[in-house]
């Protein structure tokens, strides 16, 4: 055996005796706190005895834990992972029972309540010590991410690496252009401007512009497929079948999946050796983790929740986890009693149960999706694909710029350090690009503003009584379906899901963020301007001069695609373009090229509802409960981001992509051609590019 790896035994053993003894003085001192947990016999025992039986116990439980623990959750992988996290303490509190019953000294003993808190408190001082002891030994580093990681990654741990490299692409969900420089000019995101700033810089950022439909289900399906036709929204009913599609339900993102594969004649960018982690879809890859088009699925075929695995069987980390949980939820009850003091405007309810879908979001989803990230990288997977959406849930509530969504983006930041110094580790070189779905827009809420939603709006230009008690509109926000397919309840909104409640000839609204649909569910084809006037005459005009909506889209028998707006505008949408853009000024470049798209899509609704926008300060009024949207035109909910290493080729300007606004960059089929070229550089030669200039390509 060489001296090297004697050394590193050496210090891997002195690593383990510090951890033991920490152990056994945290023990002690708990005995010595807690009077249902004790340490010596009710005669009394010498001090040399009590620390003989300490030891004697850290020991064992240690052991059981390493041992016993990784069995244990595997057993329970099919109990919902939402609550397993809950039974962290329980389980911990269970092995120590165990270690005191067998020491050899028969003379400790604690209750069962006192065991549960001294579990927690030793698996954490543990975990904190081991790693505060490995900040300096790469070896101990990298020993400790693999634990990180499925256990059933081990087997390729020690075959080499291919030479080529990985790309892992990191999708902050909901992080706008302006947003990500902001957080970078003023140090919020330290690792993300060493990248894009440093002595050498090492990243370039390039702003990209949305479909109409600027949210995850529309942008993810495009980026990761190649194809988002016919997604006009974020919800939308479909006259063919009678079905609301929501597209963070799973039987709806399998459907959509499914047709964009089969109008691209393509599986996905993530085909050839990839993984797809905490997504809305599989972009092809064989390795799923917390992905919802194959949460509907039941028996072995189902593996979106796999990943759970990889992180919980880590007990220190999932009493870390569990403890982080609870903070955060007491953090989001105590930020929201703040706001609700200080009378802040604007604001939404953040009661009930928000609490906890926002620590699920910010806490567990990002501690898996990062610890499955890691695992793919160590075992070298082509390609990876993961998305968080901690900061877009809180921005939903909180704001797109509050003080909370910046504390998300300081942890995101942590994550980027933490999978980079993982690529040092890796069996080969990896590529890091990071990237968003769309931004999001600040302002009130339509019903705030003006009293009443916009589906009572519609009901009363059609004529129909609109009811007193004003009922919310469900947030689309991607954490609270993770919440529920982690809990394995039915994925389904509280809106009967094949057509209204009421009478078929009443309209069905729906709501995207600051875009609104209207149906008319007892007519089977898209209605026409001329047959909407002839049943309302005057919905259309009530909502078009309505000052809280921008324009609206129709069909008209006349001149096809028709933009409504107030005072009478009638454009058709062949007429419009940017320097003509009628109704659609307000809404910045590309607004009348995204509207015409949509039209051509096949379930577009019969009257698409865009609200007012704010072209100066960016704000419009959400359609649901929200201070912080997406999914319509208006503000930087259309302005995403691409964060690309400079060893790639520029994100525009490849002859292929439409020229146009800001980098020419638009619509998520455009960003997966990107992608999909980055992964063949990849594949061919590695030739270094010159390092370009940190603000070039940046909008």
């Amino acid at each position: 055996m060489d001296k090297g790896r004697w050394r590193r035994l050496a210090s891997a053993a002195g690593r383990s005796i510090t951890v033991w003894a920490v152990s056994t003085v945290t023990m002690l001192v708990l005995a010595g706190a807690l009077p249902d947990f004790r340490l010596q016999s009710p005669s009394g025992d010498s001090a040399t005895r009590i620390a003989v039986t300490a030891a004697a116990g850290a020991g064992v439980f240690g052991l059981l834990s390493s041992l016993v623990w990784p069995l244990l959750v595997r057993a329970l992988l099919l109990v919902p992972a939402f609550v397993l996290g809950l039974l962290v303490f329980f389980l911990n509190g269970s092995l120590l029972l165990i270690a005191l019953r067998l020491n050899p000294s028969g003379s400790s003993e604690a209750a069962p309540e006192t065991a549960v808190v001294v579990a927690a408190v030793m698996s954490a001082v543990a975990s904190a010590t081991g790693a505060a002891l490995a900040v300096r030994d790469d070896d101990a580093y990298r020993r400790r991410l693999y634990r990180l990681a499925d256990r059933r990654r081990r087997r390729a741990a020690g075959q080499p690496g291919p030479s080529t490299p990985g790309v892992v692409f990191l999708q902050l969900d909901g992080v706008g252009h302006d947003v990500l420089r902001e957080a970078i000019d003023r140090e919020l995101m330290p690792t993300a401007a060493r990248w894009l700033h440093g002595t050498r810089p090492t990243h370039r950022l390039t702003r990209w512009r949305t479909d109409w439909s600027s949210q995850t289900g529309a942008s993810q399906l495009g980026i990761l497929h190649g194809s988002n036709h016919d997604v006009p929204a974020f919800r939308w009913y479909e006259k063919d079948t009678q079905e609301v599609m929501v597209c963070n339900r799973p039987t709806s993102a399998a459907e959509l999946q499914r047709r964009a594969v089969e109008h691209t004649g393509d599986a996905g960018l993530l085909t050839v050796g990839g993984a797809s982690r905490g997504n809305l879809f599989s972009g092809g890859a064989d390795e799923l983790a917390l992905v919802l088009s194959v949460a509907a699925r039941r028996g072995r075929d189902n593996r979106s929740r796999a990943g759970y695995f990889a992180y919980f069987s880590d007990p220190a980390n999932a009493v870390r986890t569990a403890m982080s949980f609870v903070a955060e939820a007491f953090r989001e009850t105590g930020q929201s009693t703040r706001a609700r003091l200080q009378r802040r405007r604007p604001r939404v309810g953040r009661g009930g149960l928000y609490p906890f879908v926002r620590a699920f979001a910010t806490v567990v989803e990002r501690d898996v999706v990062v610890a499955a990230v890691i695992g793919d990288m160590l075992a070298g997977r082509n390609a990876v694909y993961a998305d968080l959406v901690a900061y877009d849930e809180v921005a939903h509530h909180s704001g797109p710029r509050s003080r909370d969504a910046e504390r998300i983006l300081e942890r995101l930041d942590r994550s980027l350090a933490l999978i980079e110094k993982v690529a040092e580790h890796a069996p080969r070189p990896y590529r890091i690009v990071v990237l968003s779905d769309h931004g999001q827009s600040p302002g009130e809420t339509f019903q705030t503003r003006y009293g009443l939603s916009l589906g009572n709006l519609v009901r009363a230009g059609c004529g129909l009584p609109v009811p007193r008690k004003v009922r919310r509109t469900h947030s689309g926000a991607e954490a609270r379906t993770a919440v529920r397919a982690a809990l394995r309840r039915p994925v389904e909104e509280r809106e009967d899901l094949r057509g209204p409640a009421g009478r078929r000839s009443e309209p069905l609204v729906l709501a995207s963020g600051n875009l609104g649909l209207v149906s008319f569910p007892d007519v089977p084809h898209r209605m026409s301007r001329e047959e909407i006037d002839r049943r309302h005459p005057a919905l259309l005009s009530t909502l078009a001069n309505h000052p809280g909506v921008g324009f609206l889209l129709v069909r008209s028998e006349e001149h096809g695609g028709l933009v409504l707006g107030a005072h009478g505008a009638e454009v058709p949408v062949d007429r419009l373009d940017d320097e003509h853009p009628g109704p659609l000024a307000d809404f910045g470049p590309g607004a009348a090229a995204a509207v015409r798209r949509t039209h051509t899509f096949p379930h577009a609704a019969d009257i698409m509802v865009n609200s007012w926008c704010d072209p100066v300060e960016g704000e419009v009024l959400a359609f649901e409960e929200q201070i912080g949207s997406h999914g319509g035109l208006g503000g930087a909910q259309g302005h995403p981001f691409l964060l690309s290493p400079v060893t790639l080729s520029a994100p525009a300007g490849a002859a292929t992509e439409p020229t146009g606004p800001d980098t020419g960059l638009v619509g998520a089929e455009r960003v997966h051609d990107v992608l999909r070229r980055w992964l063949g550089e990849c594949d061919g030669p590695q030739v270094p590019l010159p390092a370009a200039r940190p603000d070039e390509q940046a909008a």
